[in-house]
């Protein structure tokens, strides 16, 4: 497959099959990603969740080209992610990717003003004087800080850093936003503004937003909220909300699936597995249009 731009389905902009990443740890291997199956529909707001070393990280240095994959197929906007030269990764960078740090200082450089941040990307792609000042001006006026376009990092809050840290993800007009902990260094207040931005953005430029985070009120504005365990999916959230015709009030519900990969491959939760007893194997059967699990009785004896 070629590593340029080619054409997608309009539902799948970002498309990974049996995702595999291991690194080399001095004398050891440790396998972060375990064949994980992903794919995220053009212009979806998706939040990413798991453990410490569940390998949501990893995914995401990879789908912002910042990493390549060991193995399996990534592939984003068109873009092979395993056969990047070192001139498409730059571009794929500039052009497709928009990225926010969870460390405000990743984000923005200390010495400029806020405007003058979100006009650095547009630099780099060619935009610059008067437009580009009217496309940073624009994008912070989005985010809510038309009144603080002069101000230096140093004079912003937490969350107005991030807010800015956003309208320059924005400046490029990405097709895919990618937030790394984005809400990490926030109070709760505070990180759900943040996160309300991102599905602000999603809705206003209809770009596609892909959110790691450890925070559960990513479900809350997210279409989907997918779980990674040992380096591969392992559950989803679907959120759903319709008007209640009765009162005109939107009800929003939210229902939870387990991810079945392309090999069958079920990942049960601990808590389930616990409860039923069940270690390294069970029993299966069909049963009126159910799969039925089992605990193996006496399984010890049987060995």
């Amino acid at each position: 497959m070629s590593a340029a731009p080619s054409t997608e389905p309009a539902d799948d902009i970002i498309v990974c099959d049996n995702v595999v990443k291991i690194y080399k740890v001095s004398t050891l291997e440790v396998l972060a990603l375990q064949g994980l199956d992903l794919r995220i529909g053009a212009g979806e707001m998706v939040g990413i969740v798991g453990k410490s070393g569940s390998g949501k990280s990893t995914l995401l240095n990879i789908l912002a080209g910042n990493d390549a994959p060991t193995a399996g197929t990534a592939q984003v906007a068109g873009y092979n992610l395993l056969a990047l030269s070192t001139r498409q990764a730059a571009r794929y960078r500039r052009h497709v990717i928009g990225f926010v740090w969870q460390q405000t200082g990743r984000n923005l450089l200390p010495y400029l003003s806020a405007l003058q941040n979100v006009e650095q990307p547009l630099n780099y792609v060619g935009m610059s004087g008067k437009a580009a000042r009217g496309r940073a001006a624009d994008l912070l006026e989005m985010v809510g800080l038309a009144h603080r376009l002069r101000h230096k990092p140093s004079a912003l809050s937490g969350g107005e850093q991030q807010r800015v840290a956003i309208a320059v993800a924005l400046a490029n007009n990405p097709r895919v936003l990618l937030a790394d902990e984005p809400t990490g260094e926030l109070d709760s207040a505070t990180a759900q503004e943040i996160l309300g931005m991102f599905k602000r953005a999603r809705e206003q430029f209809g770009v596609t937003v892909v959110v790691v985070t450890h925070d559960p009120a990513v479900a809350e504005v997210a279409d989907r909220t997918i779980s990674i365990r040992d380096g591969r999916t392992s559950a989803e959230r679907v959120r759903s909300e319709r008007l209640d015709g009765a009162n005109g009030f939107s009800q929003v519900t939210h229902r939870e699936y387990a991810v079945i990969d392309r090999a069958g491959r079920l990942q049960i939760p601990p808590e389930y597995l616990h409860a039923l007893g069940i270690e390294d194997r069970a029993l299966l059967r069909l049963e009126d249009g159910r799969i039925i699990l089992e605990p193996v009785q006496g399984a010890a004896d049987e060995r």
